[in-house]
């Protein structure tokens, strides 16, 4: 099993959690939900990392579940900043020193401020990116939530 900076962080730490490794070929684009149908989980509780731009500057992280859309006029309210967009993959990619489809809210290159939609907390785990395609790692929200200092909104529509 590969080690990746995500997984790294999370066995410094400590944190309980579970690796899954699976087939990422067939895609087509959609990794979220490829994701949830390979592990057999709810959408509701694979989420994806999604990089967001604040008022044409700063990047930040926002995690929703794989059955939901980001909201990023409520992301740009618990960030307080006028405006989120979707950032451009390649800053989304530089930023973090992963690959679109498989960037972990773990240990990115440029730790950036994150949020989380407030539907991770109705379970006991959840399963976010491994750092690479065909890696989910299965972890408490609340830990994920304490290690990153993580914002807890509703941010999914």
């Amino acid at each position: 099993m590969a080690q990746t900076p995500a997984i790294a962080l999370l066995e410094k730490h400590r944190i309980a959690h579970r690796i899954i490794e699976f087939s990422s070929a067939h895609h087509a684009g959609d990794y979220g939900r490829s994701a949830a149908a390979e592990l057999g989980q709810s959408e509701q509780q694979v989420f994806k990392t999604l990089m967001v731009e604040l008022d044409g500057k700063r990047l930040a992280v926002a995690m929703v579940p794989v059955a939901g859309q980001l909201d990023l006029k409520a992301v740009a309210q618990a960030f307080a900043a006028r405006k989120a967009r979707m950032a451009n993959p390649q800053d989304a990619q530089r930023a973090t020193g992963y690959v679109v489809g498989g960037i972990s809210p773990l240990a990115q290159k440029k730790r950036a401020p994150s949020l989380i939609d407030a539907s991770a907390l109705t379970f006991d785990e959840i399963f976010v990116s491994g750092g690479r395609r065909g890696l989910e790692i299965a972890v408490a929200p609340q830990a994920l939530i304490d290690l990153l200092d993580t914002t807890v909104a509703a941010i999914s529509g």
